[in-house]
């Protein structure tokens, strides 16, 4: 079997499970588990936030920094392919009460002008706008890397109208990674930003929220009434921090090998498919001759797992447990398939 579904599907590292045998332990909800402590301080300075939040899940996470930005009836801007929008079963509706604006963006980025334009004026026949989320890497344009510079300017508008902009960074260090950019550059653009540990960072379970400290200080409120205070919660942050010290830059073997799929992908003119969009670990491909689900099932056959993207697109994600050996054998088997 050769994974590609998702990068979430990465195991532990023997150095994550032995920190997590180790783990110095205590209550978190308490604010005493000296690993989870120790943990969101690292990631808060890393995100150059003022601190952090440990939860659960890249769900919660963004979850958790809707509700703490907006009221109930407002309205939050994000793009319409938007893992908050398209993946998170209607969360920000369900508990915050909040209306998505969804707006298409260019391969998942959008320009300050149409968030400009998307943002309410006071009239009483419209919700308020509260927030602007931003997702960088973009899941599903590709794993695209939102440039520095939109994001620079989507500030700009958030900062004139005084409004929010929280990131779902759940693959910010790819995009730091493939593109030079210090992971602060980005999260200066911010005011609240969400990683997730447990996709190319291969820690087992886990995300952080970063932000004002008195944001979080409301977050940490939110978390709880969600039912994601943890408490020994340090036997698995001790994966976190073995993943910020030492995955971090190993995400460039990653992108390497999405790269080199990618360009013998290209080959095929069976798929619809142009290399140059990969910017990271993400290959999303569309096969001309045949439907998604059966491209999807023969791969499937041959031991190679993908996600079908329906109604006509394929994705591939490489990760840490995949290695170049498994790349070359997967082009094989599309060229079997493709014939």
């Amino acid at each position: 079997m050769i994974d590609l579904r998702s990068d979430t599907v990465t195991l532990p590292t023997e150095e994550m499970r032995k920190a997590m045998f180790e783990a110095e332990l205590g209550d978190d909800v308490y604010g005493e588990d000296p690993t989870v402590n120790r943990l969101q301080e690292m990631a808060a300075e890393m995100m150059g936030k003022d601190a952090a939040l440990f939860v659960p899940s890249g769900t919660m996470g963004n979850q958790v920094a809707v509700l703490t930005h907006t009221e109930p009836g407002s309205e939050v801007i994000l793009e319409a392919d938007s893992h908050i929008y398209y993946y998170e079963s209607a969360a920000a509706s369900v508990f915050a009460g909040v209306q998505p604006r969804p707006l298409a963006g260019k391969r998942g980025v959008l320009s300050a002008e149409l968030v400009e334009w998307a943002i309410r004026q006071d009239d009483i026949h419209l919700p308020p706008t509260s927030l602007i989320c931003l997702e960088n890497t973009h899941n599903r344009a590709g794993g695209t890397i939102v440039p520095l510079e939109d994001m620079q300017k989507v500030y700009a508008v958030a900062c004139k109208h005084n409004l929010p902009i929280h990131l779902d960074g759940a693959r910010i260090f790819n995009a730091s990674v493939a593109s030079g950019v210090p992971v602060k550059d980005f999260t200066a653009c911010t005011t609240s930003v969400q990683f997730c540990f447990s996709k190319g960072l291969s820690a087992p379970v886990g995300s952080i929220i970063a932000g004002p400290r008195d944001f979080i200080e409301q977050a940490r409120r939110w978390r709880k009434r969600l039912g994601g205070g943890m408490r020994q919660a340090g036997i698995i942050a001790a994966a976190g921090i073995v993943a910020l010290e030492t995955m971090i830059d190993r995400l460039a073997d990653d992108h390497a090998n999405a790269r080199f799929l990618a360009d013998a992908l290209a080959l095929m003119k069976e798929l619809d498919f142009n290399p140059e969009d990969v910017d990271t670990n993400i290959v999303i491909v569309k096969p001309v001759n045949m439907s998604v689900r059966q491209l999807g099932n023969e791969l499937e056959k041959r031991g190679i797992f993908t996600v079908v993207m329906e109604p006509d697109r394929v994705r591939l994600t490489t990760n840490k447990d995949v290695d170049r050996s498994d790349i070359e054998k997967t082009i094989t088997v599309f060229r079997e398939i493709l014939g």
